[in-house]
């Protein structure tokens, strides 16, 4: 797809406008990182006054039905890979929410559990002050935020679960 961009004399930019996508995704298609759904196919032949057989890297003089039907099984397997490595990424995201979530339940615990230690140390000493200024505004900030923290985790967690299993 690169070659047919650069011979049309159209830069990333210049496909992605004329095709209403933006430019990274132009890009992810010529890495092969990504491939372009049915009607997107259509568009860039159009585009690149080509058939969408040259842009799946065949060609085919003529349009037998076994040709065919090796291409539809090339893009199958294309959109299983790419459905793989997106349910990769979507359980790898569902850990680091749960992990999230686990975090800050267990420095909640801890913060609350500790009460506050700083408070008796002797602030005359300017680093034991600096470093008593730093836990405390951390302890303030933290337990200000970590209610709102879990409830997006956890609820980030949940919708993935619940997404997934919509899908089975």
């Amino acid at each position: 797809m690169k070659t047919m961009r650069k011979a049309k004399g159209l830069s990333q930019d210049d496909l992605a406008l004329e095709l209403g996508v933006v430019r990274q995704t132009v890009s992810k298609w010529e890495r092969g990182l990504s491939v372009p759904d049915a009607q997107m196919l259509i568009r860039l032949s159009e585009v690149f006054d080509t058939r969408v057989s040259m842009l799946l890297g065949e060609n085919i003089i003529e349009k037998e039905a076994d040709e065919m039907e090796k291409i539809s099984e090339k893009l199958e397997i294309t959109n299983s890979e790419l459905a793989h490595k997106k349910e990769k990424h979507r359980t790898i995201l569902l850990w680091i929410l749960i992990l999230l979530c686990v975090a800050t339940v267990a420095i909640f615990i801890a913060l609350a559990s500790a009460g506050s230690p700083y408070l008796s140390w002797n602030y005359h000493d300017p680093e034991t002050a600096v470093l008593g200024v730093i836990c405390h505004g951390f302890e303030w900030i933290f337990m200000r935020l970590a209610p709102f923290i879990f409830a997006g985790t956890l609820a980030g967690s949940i919708f993935l679960i619940m997404e997934k299993d919509d899908k089975e």
